[in-house]
This record gives structure tokens, C-alpha cells and sequence, in this order.
């Protein structure tokens, strides 16, 4: 259960405190934390025999006195306080319930379990009640209100003394503030004096001035703002202080690390220092290691959390730890990483990711759609089709994997610009590329890499393997944040033969006489048929990409360490290219040069239209079996898609591995 809490109404954060595994929260009662929801509430009779008496009965107003500044905790507060209503009916004193309080007042009070006549014009406490409580009542709180909201409503009707004045911050023992965007913490948390626990999440805080805190603090959370500086937290930080959660914010750089010393919290149990940017691991784990009562410590999301021996290296210098990054410390993790905190050589700022990619399924066969006239000369189309991925810039590429993922990698040819420049030539290709100029301007940079062309088949069996060791990893971190783009690109390349230029030979048609051409038709055809395949000329490639996606890849900053999933870009169905030219089209605009020809001539000519136009006739029925079939048949495009981030010892065997094989090859 969580620690009762006081929850703003109004525009709720998407649970910045539960977007993590819980760990933190998990045993609230070793934090010192109360879990009884009544216990929240300082006893009533003690305040009522120690404070200060209460206003006059005529007086409704709250008095509590202070104007609290805009964008501070206090404001938050009485911004909260005036929302609930805690001195409107049915709640607070007023006409409808000041006999209670003169009776109270009075020195003569009637004896324990008779029941006080209710003058008119006044309701019973349980009337009131019943008023808060039925859903239908127009003084019910909304659905989204929280059962302490309900709770201190009560008390207002109950004993509506306890709300009076300066006694108000007296009841509270745990105080959350929620999206609010609160900027200041004020030294109005002073007037908290019962305050064990401060829940500042999904705030604007850049800052936390420590004489501003409640030494009484045993709990204070800070997830989700942008503190990036903590000198004037540990200025003069609450003593007793079991747990600082200062998650999602802005902490980077040596000169932080330096204040998660036991002479600033020497009671801390608990610290949440993920999603910053530490990558010190070495000297993050000298300052953690004098925090004798550290248990739980998460740091996940960090630069250095992806460095291969970060965990094992953690366990074996914090001895004491029990629960890092939300997952328990057992004995035989603690075992398996026994020494290596010895071994600080171990610890390089570095990273080992490995991309792998399997099938690709779902490509529509592109020869099954080309419709070419019969006897028509045309050139030779070849189609290929790859993979391309982003891949963090600044990473060192070893030669391991498939060697012509190596090949690929090394040529600039495969970027993405250059796909999306050649595409500029097909509108086709241009349509694919336009959602992603859509999309959001990436705030890392990030190359480009391709898996081998291959050509069309049912199933492409890429096998591709690539591993990527990446030096900077604050930009690594900010490249899982915002995922990988993956794109299919198909290929085409047009061949026609060398000596086939059609420039050359509308020149030697014109030097040439008609009676030259009509002599040596029979001999060029019969050449031809003698002659081998004449040699090709290819055209520069048309690249289009069939599809992109982003693949998500925050999970790598947390626990896991591997992500695989199946890329789905849909059913692709290709525009059918134009078709050729109707025969009756044909005889019209050749009308005037049949009219002179011999009958015979018309004849044979008829003849040969006749079968021309069947021929056409039976092709465009298989064409329309074949699409027939497709649409029966439709598969999406999908491809199999893996990283994995090496963690240690799994990074140790595999460059092992590696330095074996590259041994035995150079001995052979």
C-alpha cells in the first residue's frame, strides 16, 4: 500500500511515480512511512488540548493568514485547501452546526452517550456526513478525488477546530503534490511541522533550497523536474532523511556525484538516481560506498548504466545493497560477481550493442505485374531489396558479423540520403519518403546502415549480425530514448545493351536509303540470332523505400537487454505500370499508310493482328489470374528486428570467442 498522501485535483500527471517497476515504495514501512491512513493525522485531542482555542462562533472565516507566491509549494497548498471546501457547508462552523461548538465551549457538558438536542435550522453531524458521502449530493468531491481528500472533509464536519488558523498544517504527516506546476520550494513547508514525507513529482523544480525543508523530513521525492544542481539541497539537509528520489531530472557530471556522501545524508536507506546523466561508475561507487544504511538504489537510465560490468560491479562494491534497480540482490548473483570490484580495470566507458535482423516476408513479386509488348525491345530490369537501420553516431564498427554487413557499413552509398535523392526520380518513390518529413526533428545523430542486396523471394533470409561498440554514451542514451528508424528499400536497375543507343541509330536511319534497309532486314535478324548476349549497360539504381517504422528501444535503458520484434509495414500492392496501346488505336493513326498497301498485304496484316490481339488477349487473363491470386493471398511486409545490449559476463565470452576465432584463422 502507499503511503497516504495528499493528491491535488486537477490535471493529473500519467503516474510519474509508478512509471517505474515499484521498488522504492514497495516496503514503505522501512522508510519510516506510516501506512495507516488515520495515523496521517495528528491525534485531535491533542491538538485541541494544546493549541490555540478556536475563532469566535460568528466567525466563518478560515483566518489562516498568508499569501502564499505564485508557482510555490504554499500556493499549491491553499489552492488545494480552497478546493476542498473545508470551510463551506456542509463542512467547517457556521449556522448550520455553532451550537456543537458553544456546547463545547460551555463548562457544563452533557454527560457520554446522550444525544444533544438539535436546535432548529441545524443539522446532525451524521446528516452532514451523509451529504459528503452520497455520490448524487451536489457537495460530493469528484470521482478522481482520493480517499484522504474524503477523509479530512470528514474531519471538517467532525471536528471542524482542527481546520482552524495555523492548526491546519499541523494535521498533516505526508504531503503530495502532483502536476501542479509548482517552480519554488518556499519556506512555507516550515509551518508542516509533523511533515514526514514530500511528493514533489512532475514539477518544474529546478532547485531545492534545504532551509526550506521541515527537519522532521524522513521521505522526500523529486521525480520528473529539472534539478540539476544539489549544493543548495545539501547545504542543510534534513537529518533524518530515509529516502531522496531524484529520478527523470537533470544531474550530469563529476561535480553532482560528489554529494551522495554520508556526511549529507547519513540516515539514507533509499536513493532514486535514474534516468540522469552520471557516467562516472568509478566515482559515483567511491561516494555511494560510504552510505553504510544504503539499501535500495536505482540508477538506471543512466549513461553509465550501460557500460558492460556495471551491475556486477555495483554488487560486489556495495555489500550492503539489497535491491538495485528494482530487482533483488540474491546470494548467487552476489557470488558470480565475487572480485570484481578489484578489477577496476574491467570498467570501460563503452558499450556493446549487437543488431540482428532475420526474415523479411510480405514483398510483392515485381516481374508478376511488367506488362511488355509482344516482340517489344525493352530494357533489362533487375530488382534487389535491403534493410536499413540508424545506428547511434560515434560508435566504432569491429569487423564482426556477416562480412558483407562490413562491406555495406563502410560504403556511403547506402545513407539514406542517397536513397532519398535517387527517389526523386519516380513519384512513386516520393510518396513513400513523405511521411517521414513529417516526423519530429531527432535530437541525436545517427548513421545509417544496410543488410546485403538480395533479390525478390518469398522469404528473404537476411542474416544479418552486426555489432556496434559506442564510446559516447550520453549520446547512446538519448539514441534509445528516441528508437531506430527501419526502413525496406527496393532497388531497380535498368541494363540495355551497349550498341542499342537509340540517338545513334535515328542518325544512321537517316544516311541510309530505303532500299538498303528493305536488302539487309533478313540478314541483321538472322545475325542476331547467331550472335551472343551483347554486353549491358546499367543506368544508376532507383532506390524507393517500401516502408519505414520506428522501433522502440527505451527498454535497454531499463532492465532489459534485449528487444525483439516483427516490423510490420502492411500489405504492399504495386501500381500496375500504364498499358500498352489498344490495336484500333493503332489503326487509326496508321489509317493513311494502309490504304496504299495491296489487299494481299491487308490480309496477312489482318491475320497477324488477329493473333497479336489474342496473344494479348491470353496474357492480359493470366495477368488478371495473377492479381486474382494476390489478393487472396495477401501477406503483409514484416522483418524481423533484435538488439541486445551486452552485460557482462556475456560480453566477456563473447569477445573471447572473438579473439579465439581471429587466433586459429592467423595461425592458419
Amino acid at each position: 500500500m502507499r503511503p497516504p498522501a495528499l493528491s491535488l485535483v486537477g490535471s493529473s500527471p500519467q503516474n510519474p511515480v509508478g512509471t517505474r517497476k515499484p521498488g522504492i515504495y514497495s516496503q514503505p514501512c522501512k522508510l519510516g512511512v506510516v501506512p495507516n491512513l488515520l495515523e496521517c493525522l495528528v491525534p485531535w485531542h491533542h491538538l485541541l488540548a494544546t493549541g490555540t482555542q478556536a475563532t469566535e462562533p460568528g466567525d466563518s472565516l478560515p483566518g489562516w493568514g498568508w499569501m502564499a507566491a505564485p508557482g510555490s509549494v504554499s500556493a499549491a497548498f491553499q489552492e488545494y485547501l480552497q478546493h476542498l471546501g473545508l470551510q463551506d457547508f456542509p463542512c467547517g462552523l457556521g449556522s448550520w452546526n455553532k451550537s456543537r461548538l458553544n456546547a463545547r465551549r460551555s463548562p457544563r457538558a452533557e454527560p457520554a452517550g446522550l444525544e444533544e438536542a438539535v436546535p432548529p435550522g441545524e443539522e446532525t453531524p451524521e446528516t452532514l456526513l451523509e451529504l459528503l458521502r452520497d455520490q448524487h449530493s451536489p457537495w460530493a468531491l469528484p470521482p478522481d478525488c482520493s480517499p484522504q481528500d474524503q477523509l479530512r472533509r470528514e474531519v471538517a464536519v467532525l471536528a471542524p477546530e482542527l481546520l482552524r488558523g495555523s492548526r491546519v498544517f499541523q494535521i498533516f504527516k505526508s504531503l503530495r503534490i502532483l502536476d501542479k506546476g509548482v517552480q519554488e520550494v518556499d519556506e512555507g513547508l516550515l509551518r508542516f511541522q509533523q511533515l514526514e514525507e514530500l511528493i514533489l513529482s512532475a514539477n518544474h523544480i529546478s532547485r531545492v533550497t534545504s532551509a526550506h525543508l521541515p527537519r522532521t523530513l524522513k521521505v522526500l521525492e523529486l521525480c520528473y523536474n529539472a534539478v540539476g544542481d544539489l549544493q543548495d539541497l545539501c547545504a542543510q539537509p534534513p537529518p533524518e532523511l530515509q529516502h531522496l528520489g531524484l529520478g527523470y531530472n537533470r544531474l550530469c557530471g563529476p561535480s553532482q556525484e560528489k554529494h551522495f556522501t554520508v556526511d549529507f545524508w547519513p540516515n539514507l536507506v533509499s536513493l532514486d538516481l535514474s534516468f540522469n546523466s552520471l557516467t562516472d561508475l568509478l566515482g559515483l561507487v567511491s561516494q555511494l560506498s560510504t552510505l553504510q544504511n544504503l539499501r535500495i538504489l536505482v540508477l538506471q537510465g543512466n549513461p553509465l548504466a550501460l557500460i558492460p560490468t556495471y551491475r556486477g560491479f555495483l554488487v560486489d562494491s556495495l555489500p550492503k545493497l539489497s535491491i538495485l534497480d528494482d530487482i533483488r540482490i540474491w546470494p548467487d548473483e552476489r557470488q558470480q560477481f565475487h572480485g570484481l570490484a578489484r578489477q577496476p580495470e574491467l570498467i570501460r566507458s563503452e558499450a556493446r550493442l549487437v543488431v540482428s535482423i532475420g526474415e523479411m516476408k510480405g514483398l510483392p513479386n515485381p516481374e508478376a505485374f511488367q506488362q511488355l509488348e509482344v516482340g517489344s525491345e525493352g530494357p533489362v530490369i533487375t530488382y534487389s531489396y535491403y534493410v536499413t537501420y540508424e545506428f547511434a553516431e560515434g560508435e566504432v564498427l569491429e569487423d564482426r558479423g556477416s562480412p558483407e554487413g562490413t562491406k555495406i557499413h563502410q560504403s556511403p552509398t547506402v545513407a539514406m540520403l542517397d536513397v532519398d535523392s535517387s527517389a526523386q526520380n519516380t513519384g512513386e518513390t516520393k510518396s513513400h519518403q513523405e511521411p517521414a518529413a513529417t516526423e519530429e526533428p531527432k535530437a541525436h545523430s545517427a548513421k545509417v546502415f544496410a543488410t546485403p542486396g538480395q533479390p525478390w523471394a518469398d522469404t528473404i533470409d537476411c542474416s544479418y549480425r552486426k555489432e556496434h561498440i559506442a564510446k559516447d554514451l550520453v549520446g547512446l542514451k538519448s539514441y534509445l530514448e528516441a528508437g531506430t528508424i527501419v526502413s525496406v528499400v527496393e532497388e531497380k536497375v535498368l541494363s540495355w545493351p551497349v550498341d542499342a543507343d537509340p540517338e545513334e541509330n535515328t542518325v544512321t536511319n537517316k544516311k541510309e536509303g530505303q532500299e538498303l534497309k528493305k536488302t539487309s532486314a533478313k540478314d541483321k535478324q538472322k545475325k542476331k540470332k547467331q550472335q551472343q548476349p551483347c554486353e549491358l549497360r546499367s543506368d544508376p539504381p532507383i532506390r524507393s523505400s517500401l516502408g519505414t517504422t520506428r522501433v522502440t528501444l527505451e527498454t535497454l535503458l531499463a532492465t532489459e537487454d534485449l528487444v525483439a520484434t516483427v516490423c510490420d509495414f502492411g500489405i504492399l500492392i504495386p501500381e500496375k505500370p500504364p498499358e500498352p496501346p489498344v490495336l484500333e488505336e493503332k489503326e487509326v493513326k496508321k489509317g493513311k499508310e494502309k490504304s496504299k498497301k495491296p489487299k494481299a498485304e491487308k490480309g496477312g496484316q489482318a491475320s497477324q493482328k488477329i493473333e497479336a490481339s489474342s496473344k494479348g488477349k491470353g496474357k492480359n487473363k493470366d495477368i488478371a489470374e495473377v492479381e486474382e491470386g494476390q489478393e487472396l493471398q495477401l501477406v503483409p511486409l514484416t522483418v524481423q528486428f533484435q538488439m541486445q545490449l551486452l552485460r557482462w559476463p556475456l560480453e566477456a565470452s563473447t569477445q573471447s570467442q572473438d579473439d579465439a576465432a581471429t587466433a586459429s584463422e592467423n595461425s592458419q
